[in-house]
């Protein structure tokens, strides 16, 4: 049933699909710029003197693992980023190793050195335990990563692992490492 304020409303006017505005605004050359982006990524790859490519997800653990280069215009596989742990936007070609103060065995560190400077851990979240992928290589059957995720007191958020499980010299070194960093 209309109210008397619905009869007064007028029905809004019938619109043209957007592809019939993109075809009436625009020449065939610019319509084919705004729909087709590989003009525009030859053109910054030219510029830039370095080959374009995006990054997909691959199935893996371990994390330098879990992410490959594919051309920018390549074919979505359907494949997804895990969710249920944090990782960083930004991550290391190879881990960095850093100096580091902490109780073992699975306490965050309360401070660590990297490249030289000094940061005093203010926040920390972890461990988030990594093993190896045993399955693919025999070397990697008892290897052992846990992870942190870090903050220092100026808010700068890291990602920091210890090599082995901090008590069985067999699981890896108990050294530490920086291998990513969140904006």
């Amino acid at each position: 049933m209309m109210s008397s304020c619905d009869a007064a409303i007028p029905p809004p006017p019938p619109s043209l699909p957007f592809s019939s505005v993109i075809h009436s605004m625009y020449s065939a050359t610019e319509r084919r710029w705004l729909t087709d982006v590989t003009p525009l990524i030859d053109v910054l790859g030219n510029r830039g003197g370095q080959r374009s490519f995006r990054v997909a997800p691959v199935a893996s653990d371990v994390p330098e693992r879990s992410v490959q280069r594919i051309a920018p215009t390549a074919a979505e596989d359907g494949a997804t980023w895990p969710l249920n742990w944090p990782r960083p936007p930004r991550l290391l070609a190879r881990p960095e190793p850093i100096e580091v103060i902490a109780l073992l065995p699975d306490h965050p560190p309360v401070s660590f050195t990297w490249r030289g400077k000094r940061r005093r851990v203010k926040r920390a979240d972890g461990p988030e335990r990594i093993f190896g992928e045993w399955w693919k290589r025999s070397s990697e059957w008892v290897a052992v990563r846990d992870y942190f995720v870090v903050e220092d007191d100026v808010g700068e958020r890291f990602w920091i692992f210890r090599a082995g499980d901090g008590v069985d010299a067999e699981t890896g070194s108990h050294k530490w490492f920086l291998h990513g960093m969140f904006a």
